[in-house]
């Protein structure tokens, strides 16, 4: 086993129409203003945009995102990642039937940060905790900005 390689899957329930949802998601510049844990995000160009991230451990971590694969009309935002964490995450949003929409987080990564690496093992369970925490609060705070918007 890889200590260092993640797979995580979120879901997300929202009351907003899957077409806003997904416009939202892809302004990646726009997290900062409603996920807390994204502290900082610089867009690079059309494609890419660098965040700084930190949820309830007291480190940050620095990725740069690329634009992989922008599909509106299939609901689907998917990105390449590299800085402290190396690998891909994609959105899928899709309308349910009882209205609002289903989002699916996606990602599979390597972590590069040596930090991380070093305390790979016992750190394991705490890092998992700490992804689902920040997914838990992004899925809070996108809910409270698309009832604002």
């Amino acid at each position: 086993m890889d200590w260092n390689h993640y797979r995580f899957r979120t879901r997300w329930t929202l009351p907003a129409p899957a077409p806003v949802v997904h416009r939202t998601l892809a302004r990646i510049e726009d997290y900062a203003l409603w996920w807390p844990q994204v502290r900082d995000v610089t867009r690079l160009d059309d494609t890419s945009g660098s965040l700084r991230i930190r949820s309830l451990l007291p480190y940050d971590l620095f990725l740069t995102m690329r634009e992989g694969r922008r599909d509106p009309a299939a609901g689907v935002l998917e990105a390449g990642i590299s800085g402290d964490l190396e690998g891909w995450a994609r959105w899928t949003v899709t309308a349910r039937e009882a209205g609002g929409c289903l989002v699916r987080y996606d990602q599979e990564v390597d972590v590069r940060k040596p930090l991380m690496r070093r305390l790979a093992v016992p750190g394991r369970p705490v890092f998992r905790l700490n992804h689902a925490l920040m997914m838990r609060a992004g899925r809070r705070g996108l809910a409270r900005h698309l009832e604002a918007v």
